[in-house]
């Protein structure tokens, strides 16, 4: 617990000096515990735990581009992402952890208070057991607060989920020493700044209920958005099937990568890591490298006095369950020509060329550093401007901040993109 954010700063400073960290780019064939299948045509570990990294061809028949293939990683098992909440002195506090991932821009970020794979917390890797577990698994010590299987990236995750949870406990919790308690307003002060608050964190607070708001005005009723995001999913669709990683149309194993041949989108690279506070301080593994920084983005407008976001439909690669609700713009821009095309994405330049008169938010933060190297996205909320039409165009709809809340405690309706800008526009605002 701190008194004040200069007793953070020294603490996790210290956090940083405490233990040595190494990440190392090494070649994909030269991974120590996995193997590139000759039969399947894809890159496992030998025990055939943890996850492979598989060629996928997709087809969703929606628009300019609507065929492609791309390396995709395949973990089917979910993982636990944790938070323990205590009241304080009156006022709740949120169990956060100081924790490195080898993808991690800065190396060291606050993590939710367990962040674990379940191959991790049954100890597969024969490491130490993960902290706290106690109070996320059945028969837990608190009371939940929030539970829900949450999607993670589709573009680069097939059908992954994890289960988000905020547990509360009344008894007197030992803080391990990469432990901190801090307040909601801490926390938002925090998620201000650069690569500070992990993905898994953000995507956690999102699942933070709402206080109800019976009467809040809204430009749509929640049927409505229902009907909505269901009309969505029965028109769209997305076809899917495995194929060779070295039989992809447009990717290469080159110089012990694989990459696309065009240099944009992402490239399967390998590490070796070293970290003496994890539960195993030796590993290796195969990790994806975005090309570029991608841009994360709501359009707000304020509707009878509420502030509401423009929300789109959104199928990935790797859905579970063909759409999710998305944010506003979602992609990398460095993926498209600067010309207007059928496939630039809408209100892209819309985002992008907003004065900072108009800009609500505007912060850059870490992806999930445990499967993505260096995957930085910008995040930002722009006021939209007067003369964009009220009415959303097709496949986008206007909904408040405490509908996409709702929508959220019901897990797999989100992205996790638009779930962690959430996150941030609710604890900053």
């Amino acid at each position: 617990m701190f008194g004040s954010m200069p007793e953070f700063r020294a603490w996790f400073t210290e956090r940083q000096q405490a233990h040595t960290y190494r990440v190392t780019p090494v070649p994909l064939d030269r991974l120590d515990g996995w193997e590139a299948d000759p039969a399947e045509g894809l890159i496992r570990h030998r025990t055939g735990r943890f996850f492979t990294v598989e060629g996928l061809e997709v087809s969703t028949g929606h628009g300019e581009g609507s065929s492609w293939a791309q390396p995709i990683i395949n973990q089917p098992e979910s993982g636990i992402l944790g938070i323990l909440v205590k009241r304080i002195e009156g006022v709740p506090h949120y169990l956060l952890q100081a924790k490195m991932e080898p993808g991690n821009v800065n190396t060291l970020q606050l993590s939710p208070t367990v962040q674990a794979t379940h191959s991790n917390y049954t100890r597969v890797h024969r490491g130490t057991a993960v902290p706290y577990l106690e109070h996320f698994l059945a028969p837990r010590r608190g009371k939940v607060v929030f539970d829900a299987l949450q999607s993670e990236q589709g573009a680069w995750f097939l059908q992954k989920r994890n289960r988000n949870m905020i547990v509360e406990v009344d008894e007197e919790i030992p803080v391990l020493d990469r432990f901190c308690w801090l307040t909601r307003e801490q926390i938002g002060e925090l998620l201000r700044h650069d690569n500070l608050v992990n993905m898994d964190t953000r995507t956690v607070l999102a699942g933070l209920p709402l206080p109800a708001r019976p009467d809040e005005p809204a430009a749509h009723t929640t049927a409505e958005v229902l009907s909505w995001f269901t009309e969505a999913k029965a028109g769209r669709r997305l076809e899917r099937s495995r194929v060779r990683l070295d039989s992809m149309k447009d990717w290469a194993l080159e110089d012990g990568r694989i990459t696309h041949g065009s240099g944009r989108y992402f490239s399967v690279i390998g590490v070796d890591v070293e970290a003496g506070d994890r539960e195993v301080t030796r590993w290796s593994q195969p990790m994806i490298a975005p090309v570029g920084r991608g841009l994360i983005g709501f359009l707000t407008r304020t509707v009878q006095g509420v502030r509401h976001l423009l929300v789109q439909a959104c199928t990935e690669a790797g859905t579970r369950d063909v759409v999710e609700v998305g944010p506003t713009v979602r992609c990398n821009p460095g993926n498209f020509d600067p010309e207007p095309s059928a496939s630039r994405p809408r209100f892209l330049d819309h985002v992008l060329s907003a004065p900072p008169s108009r800009i609500r938010l505007d912060v850059i933060h870490s992806e999930e550093g445990g499967r993505f190297y260096r995957a930085e996205n910008r995040y930002v909320v722009v006021e939209a401007d007067e003369d964009l039409p009220d009415e959303a165009p097709d496949g986008f709809l206007w909904v408040t901040v405490a509908q996409l809340s709702e929508l959220v405690l019901h897990g797999n309706v989100v992205t996790v993109e638009a779930r962690n800008l959430l996150a941030s526009l609710r604890f900053i605002a």
